[in-house]
């Protein structure tokens, strides 16, 4: 069944496939077409469970931030630790777009290497 797929690699192993099967209750007919649907193009292996949640009541996984951190008042840094979002509204391929674009890279993640050409873009004058 795998060389019908070549691409699903969830039918490559014969032992993870889901056998083909049908939920109890249907109308007449409803049942046999869901198996020949399964059998047409077979269901891979189940995935994996998501990952879990920590509960609410769970100790802090960062014991050293405070908890204001993120906010404008209050110990720790301010909302410019924060991920920015990307400016909308210029053209794309415009120079503002490219300062814009540089502008969230360094949020992301800030050099002196960005920080030095963003100055750059906004002082150059043509």
């Amino acid at each position: 069944m795998a060389e019908k797929y070549p691409n699903r690699t969830d039918l490559q192993n014969a032992v993870k496939k889901m056998p083909v099967t049908a939920a109890p209750g249907q109308t007449y007919g409803e049942a046999g077409a869901q198996r020949a649907a399964q059998k047409a193009v077979p269901m891979g292996a189940p995935q994996a469970p998501p990952m879990q949640v920590t509960p609410l009541s769970a100790p802090t996984e960062r014991p050293n931030e405070p908890i204001t951190a993120g906010n404008p008042l209050g110990a720790g840094p301010g909302m410019e630790s924060l991920p920015q979002p990307m400016p909308m509204g210029t053209a794309p391929g415009s120079r503002q777009d490219l300062i814009n674009q540089v502008r969230y890279i360094y949020s992301k993640t800030p050099n002196t290497a960005l920080l030095q050409l963003i100055l750059e873009l906004e002082n150059f004058q043509i």
